[in-house]
């Protein structure tokens, strides 16, 4: 379904909008049908539901006038999760036998993860097209590690200090290994925009914190009043900070994640280039993100997950409307260069896709 007309940015005309054409009322009969058949089958349908699924918002997520297109199918995803299933049942039929292979499983899965999260970004590339031209991963299983594996321990140990530089370590690994055809993305976003973005959050830990501090406090001077740690007044006192500390740390926590995750989308995507010409850009505001995130939460709980379908196709469409592309040159010239040598290679990968472990 193509969109009818691209809204350009106020101020720059040649950038191009990407719009998301599906409604809720056509997601939700896909989505039902694949959710009972999952149940029925008792999970074996979900790799062919996944496939629905992303064929449905693919075909649906255009930009300059062509949608994306996914090619990969059910029984590709089958089988990679049969494989990862199996390994785990054989793990734990071994380890009934010989009690210290259960301590082997995490390390093996560990030293593993990195080379199945590279098979998995090259094979969600290699099944999406666009304009027939298929897209490309050429990362290694080494750089998976550095920007997943090691990224997440460096921000872990410095209490999220240097998350920033996690998340540059990622998306580089992410933009500069993806090829649209015969053509490399890039982004090289700079460390200093990921702090600017970093220091909202930041604050907002800190005073979550603080509050948690507080709170911990009152109990405590609660339990004093009541008479110690053993009255009644304390595990009143106790049992209610819990749940006040629960909630803080879901809102506040929280909160601070989905802003630093809207901002850095913003930062990495509006420095990432295709070709070394054609510029991108994200602009989503980290306050409508937070809100449309937490409210479709709170209405799929409350209706039991049935405004699932009506929160999905919410989400796609926010985030296209404001992910852009600027094509320096005659728009109709460049994509079909594009097209006319990204073809053959596209062709190749036909028989290189392979599986989907989940990761």
């Amino acid at each position: 379904m193509a969109m009818t007309a691209q809204a350009p940015l106020a101020g720059a005309g040649q950038f191009q909008r990407a719009s998301f054409t599906g409604s809720a009322g056509e997601y939700f009969g896909i989505w039902i049908v694949n959710v009972l058949l999952t149940i029925i089958t008792l999970g074996i349908y979900s790799a062919w539901a996944k496939v629905r699924r992303n064929r449905y918002f693919y075909g649906n997520t255009v930009i300059l006038d062509r949608a994306f297109e996914y090619h990969a199918t059910g029984k590709q995803i089958f089988i990679g999760r049969l494989i990862v299933v199996g390994f785990f049942i054989l793990m734990n039929i071994i380890a009934a036998f010989m009690p210290p292979v259960a301590i082997i499983t995490p390390i093996v899965l560990l030293i593993a993860l990195p080379w199945l999260i590279q098979r998995g970004v090259r094979f969600s590339a290699r099944v999406t097209s666009y304009r027939n031209v298929r897209f490309d991963f050429v990362g290694t299983a080494g750089g998976a590690f550095k920007a997943i594996i090691l990224g997440s321990i460096v921000a872990a140990i410095t209490f999220g200090i240097l998350a920033p530089v996690a998340s540059r370590w990622l998306w580089r690994y992410l933009f500069n290994n993806l090829h649209y055809g015969d053509r490399p993305f890039a982004s090289e976003p700079r460390l200093g925009a990921l702090y600017k973005v970093w220091f909202l959050s930041a604050a907002m830990v800190i005073v979550g914190t603080a509050i948690v501090g507080v709170i911990a406090l009152v109990i405590i001077t609660g339990a004093s009043a009541a008479g110690g740690l053993e009255g009644d007044g304390f595990g009143v006192a106790a049992f209610l900070g819990i749940y006040a500390v629960g909630i803080v740390y879901f809102a506040v926590y929280g909160l601070a994640a989905l802003f630093y995750s809207a901002g850095v989308r913003n930062v990495v995507w509006s420095a990432a280039t295709l070709d070394g010409r054609h510029e991108l850009l994200s602009d989503v505001s980290r306050v409508r993100y937070a809100w449309i995130v937490i409210s479709n939460i709170i209405l799929t709980v409350l209706t039991l997950g049935l405004m699932r379908p009506w929160a999905a196709v919410r989400m796609a469409r926010y985030v296209n409307e404001h992910t852009a592309i600027r094509v320096n040159g005659d728009i109709g010239v460049v994509l079909s260069s594009m097209e006319a040598t990204g073809a053959a290679i596209s062709a190749e990968y036909m028989d290189l896709e392979g599986f989907d472990f989940g990761f």
